[in-house]
């Protein structure tokens, strides 16, 4: 780091651009120190400031480098645009974000935006910049503002005073400019017609978009004819602001119908430009109309560069836009949950007997497994192939109205954490209380059913198989295989808590799909659309809407699990990552075959029952690691905070304590 001697002597106005810049850089650096001590920070800058009028000639240099800076480096873009995607487009803002993490930036540029992340890299900067005093802004401006001091002592007596009138000039020039720039990309996102057709009927009556640049030149009209405390110039100034909240209100009535008819992350990220844009007018707006503007300007450079460290995050970015979309997915998810939850005894008997339905069916779909291994396929179409199987056994699952355990935790979650908005009672307490025995025992019921179902019925295809064909399922070394894969002695249970996390994400697809489904309202295209009705007809176009709106979801979470399920290994195996997946069902099932091959000698073996032993855990990781990844996402879409947590953890542990058998089955 440069001492300050060092830098008063390496100031040359006429250096290439590159070099005035890193000129700037240095000097920054050197005021902000490395003791992270904004009050050490200011003092800095004033013993700056005292050796700049000290130094012979330097103010002069220090003139000739600022207007050759302001002529070089437009700073309307940096006000204007700066923290907004060059195309209002969330990918097109994600690239942006990607450039600006992982390539390095130059001085050697004339883009305001660009120098202004090299000089402020540092959240710290907001804070020293927001303690400069007025004093201090003063004697800069007048610095920058004075081409030759009168004389060799005329420098050190100068008192503070007002900066001079062609900085202040300038300034309100860099305002004005950028609040043009800022309203015409207002009004032209309101003219487009993806926000337009969504705005409600009354605010397109009132047009709030077509008088903004007409009321911005009223406003500039009545500055530089009036001034700043004339009274045409507040009346002017209260319309703009009027206008900039109807035009507010405007994009707000988009929300209504985001809401009832899908979420577009695109939409969203547009919606938040907008109306970040017209906060930006507004914070324009009292920078240029402020009594003290080098003040004003310290605190929106401030706003800046905090702004400049959240344009960096990809996080935040992801995060902020997606809120909606994540807030749409779990209300969906909790929809679909509801009908999972069983409340009496005759729900529950009905849960049983879905879940034995689905156990049933995925004893064939482990018989086709079985099958697939044995055409020793390469391990891509080995993957493939299977997962063409799963898909269309979970697929036909679904649509005969049965039950796969690990497909209801991702569903229910949502559905739960719906009911924590208002626990401020005790008796909501017991009734959210009431919910997690509900949601237990249906858990239970789902697993019991189809494990204890899909093992019997293996058992009794691979009896037929033995005697219809004269040999087992599978052979000897298969089954040995099985025992080895899946005994609790091995990476088991890694791998549940792995499928556990696929199961959410299936979950996500689902609810994701749906939402894109209703949000470009298919459904209606399939009921209306001329094409296919004439191809199908109307009464069965119509069938077909109601029916893929209904279960859209359904299929699109399932067809994702089964291709997750059959292609996770082989791909990862590729890359040598080696992942698996351990489904409880298809799991119990697998150990039912390996032990028909066997035969009675199996129950002798250790490697069998350390595989039993690992069944019911790889079921509750399966559900819990699901469930717990679902209902986090649902209580931050939902916006769920500071709940009680070690009252609901009290209530829980005294329900058990007084009735355990209600997590099992209905009282």
């Amino acid at each position: 780091m440069h001492t300050l001697t060092e830098l008063l002597d390496l100031l040359e106005p006429e250096a290439p651009v590159a070099h005035r810049h890193l000129w700037l850089i240095a000097l920054l650096d050197w005021i902000r120190g490395k003791d992270n001590n904004p009050q050490a920070a200011v003092a800095r800058l004033r013993l700056f400031l005292d050796a700049a009028q000290a130094r012979p000639g330097f103010q002069a240099r220090l003139h000739q480098w600022w207007r050759t800076l302001v002529a070089t480096v437009d700073a309307t873009p940096l006000f204007a645009d700066f923290g907004f995607a060059p195309r209002a487009a969330f990918l097109s803002e994600l690239g942006e974000r990607l450039r600006y993490k992982l390539l390095p930036g130059t001085p050697e540029t004339t883009h305001a935006t660009e120098l202004f992340m090299l000089l402020f890299p540092s959240p710290f900067d907001a804070r020293w910049l927001k303690l400069v005093d007025e004093d201090s802004l003063a004697r800069l401006g007048l610095l920058l503002n004075t081409e030759a001091p009168g004389g060799d002592g005329a420098a050190a007596d100068l008192e503070p005073q007002p900066t001079g009138t062609t900085l202040l000039q300038d300034w309100q020039a860099v305002l004005l400019e950028a609040l043009t720039y800022c309203t015409s990309q207002v009004a032209a996102t309101g003219f487009s017609p993806e926000l337009r057709l969504r705005m409600s009927a009354q605010t397109l009556l009132a047009r709030p978009f077509h008088g903004l640049a007409s009321d911005l030149e009223a406003l500039h009209s009545a500055l530089m004819t009036h001034g700043r405390d004339s009274g045409a110039l507040h009346l002017a100034l209260d319309q703009l602001k009027s206008r900039l909240e109807a035009c507010r209100s405007a994009a707000s009535s988009i929300y209504a119908h985001l809401d009832e008819h899908g979420i577009s992350v695109g939409l969203v990220f547009r919606l938040r430009q907008l109306r970040e844009r017209i906060l930006r007018i507004r914070e324009l707006l009292d920078c240029l109309l402020s009594d003290q503007p080098a003040g004003s300007a310290m605190q929106l450079l401030a706003r800046l560069v905090l702004l400049a460290e959240e344009r960096r995050s990809i996080r935040a970015l992801i995060a902020v836009n997606s809120t909606l979309l994540a807030a749409k997915v779990a209300e969906r998810g909790a929809e679909t949950g509801e009908h999972y939850i069983t409340r009496d005894r005759a729900a529950y008997v009905q849960m049983l007997g879905k879940a034995a339905g689905g156990g049933a069916l995925t004893a064939g779909t482990v018989l086709l497994k079985f099958m697939v291994v044995a055409l020793a396929l390469s391990a891509f179409w080995s993957g493939f192939v299977a997962s063409l199987v799963y898909a269309a056994s979970f697929v036909l699952i679904q649509l005969m109205h049965f039950t796969l355990a690990t497909k209801q935790p991702a569903m229910t979650a949502p559905a739960l954490a719906a009911k924590l908005k208002d626990l401020r009672s005790t008796e909501a307490v017991g009734e959210f209380v009431d919910e997690v025995t509900h949601l237990v025992r249906s858990q239970v019921a789902a697993v019991l059913g189809n494990v204890l179902v899909v093992v019997p019925v293996v058992l009794l295809i691979s009896v037929g198989i033995q005697f219809g064909l004269g040999r087992p399922m599978i052979d000897a070394k298969e089954a040995a295989h099985v025992l080895h894969t899946l005994s609790l002695l091995g990476p088991t249970l890694l791998w549940a808590a792995f499928t556990g996390a696929v199961l959410f994400t299936a979950s996500i697809i689902g609810g994701w799909v749906e939402n894109w489904f209703v949000l470009y309202r298919l459904a209606s295209a399939m009921r209306y659309n001329p094409r296919i009705t004439r191809m199908l007809g109307v009464a069965r176009a119509r069938r077909w809407g109601s029916f893929m709106h209904d279960n859209i979801s359904g299929f699109t979470s399932n067809i994702a699990l089964g291709f997750m399920l059959g292609l996770i290994p082989p791909m990862t195996g590729f890359f040598g990552l080696e992942l698996e997946v351990r489904h409880v069902t298809l799991s119990a099932g697998q150990l039912a075959a390996a032990a028909a091959a066997l035969g009675w000698e199996a129950l002798r073996l250790p490697a069998l029952w350390w595989c039993v032993a690992a069944i019911p855990l790889i079921g509750a990781l399966n559900l819990s690691i699901s469930f717990y990844l679902a209902f986090r996402l649902a209580l931050q879409a939902h916006n769920v905070s500071g709940v009680d947590r070690a009252r609901i953890r009290s209530a829980i542990w005294a329900r058990w304590r007084s009735r355990p058998s209600s997590f099992f089955v209905p009282d």
